[in-house]
């Protein structure tokens, strides 16, 4: 099976104000998004993650998605949970969706970031839906930041009592969140409570929490300067296309470089053209040293050195 994923960006409207993102300064039109002739275009991928901006803004969502389901052998959407009833009356209709739901700290930190007053009980309520009607494949992802590391473990283990996944990214910069001035000042404070993080997932009797600690540990890597511990392989392994059909192989770059346009081309023409090879050249010159941060990261599981990853995992973060 192709080891091909794909992050599809079906909006850039949201309605959320969160503090390390402007795209919803930037809102894109609804009449120029992509729609399903798009979505049809598509190779074959082992996993899709649908995101925005909000993707539930789009009310022809479950189309979308009817036609992606013959495209990716596993699909999450990336949302900030507040259409509730959009999001529940979705996973009715698939339920072997998966939903990862944005909370950015508790209460407090949470709604401060997000720019959503009550954003943090809603969705909660988003959540406990989901897992009343029995959805499995369901969680919430936190960026860390300065204003949230405190809450960091203390999210982890609510995510273990209630059986939800939870995954991790730190700020960053890119024209994607049409951002510039993301940073952690409290260095050593982020690191220690990440640290904290990673020794309660390697506790876990679960391998994929091990690998989850070799992916924190990442982000210490990077919070640090550090270059990248594998790789990067977006462009080819991995890819974006955003609401105006660009195809891209990285949103965390500092410039916006399509390969070419899926409302224009076939997908042979723009993964095999001269201007895909010039993208790939740029990812590989790129020196952000960003680690699988944000929609990248389920290439973790399916890179050729994932058997070992766990054994690194133990050694690297002993003593630390």
């Amino acid at each position: 099976m192709t080891k091909l994923h794909g992050s599809i960006i079906v909006t850039y409207r949201c309605n959320a104000r969160c503090n390390m993102c402007d795209v919803w300064k930037f809102p894109s039109k609804p009449q120029d998004e992509i729609g399903v002739e798009v979505i049809r275009k598509l190779p074959k991928m082992f996993f899709a993650n649908v995101t925005g901006g909000e993707p539930f803004v789009r009310q022809d969502l479950p189309e979308l998605i009817a036609q992606l389901r013959k495209k990716a052998r596993r699909i999450v959407i990336s949302t900030n949970g507040f259409f509730t009833q959009r999001i529940v009356e979705l996973c009715k209709k698939y339920p072997d969706l998966g939903i990862r739901i944005s909370i950015e700290g508790l209460q407090e930190a949470n709604d401060l970031i997000r720019g959503m007053p009550g954003g943090y009980e809603r969705t909660q309520a988003t959540l406990k839906q989901l897992q009343e009607m029995g959805l499995k494949d369901i969680g919430f992802a936190m960026t860390i930041q300065d204003k949230n590391y405190q809450d960091l473990v203390a999210l982890y283990k609510m995510a273990k009592e209630f059986g939800y996944e939870f995954a991790t990214a730190t700020v960053h910069n890119s024209h994607y969140f049409h951002k510039w001035d993301n940073k952690i000042e409290r260095k050593q404070e982020v690191i220690a409570a990440i640290e904290q993080l990673i020794r309660e997932l390697l506790r876990s009797k679960k391998v994929k929490e091990w690998f989850r600690a070799y992916f924190n540990y990442g982000l210490i890597n990077y919070i640090e300067g550090k270059p990248r511990l594998l790789p990067c392989e977006m462009g080819q392994d991995g890819f974006f296309l955003d609401p105006s059909g660009d195809v891209l192989a990285c949103n965390g770059m500092d410039q916006k470089m399509p390969m070419g346009n899926l409302k224009e081309q076939s997908w042979d023409e723009i993964w095999n053209s001269p201007q895909a090879r010039k993208v790939r050249q740029a990812v590989r010159a790129c020196t952000k040293n960003c680690w699988m941060i944000g929609s990248a990261a389920p290439a973790i599981w399916h890179h050729p050195l994932t058997p070992i990853w766990w054994v690194l995992t133990k050694k690297l973060t002993k003593g630390r």
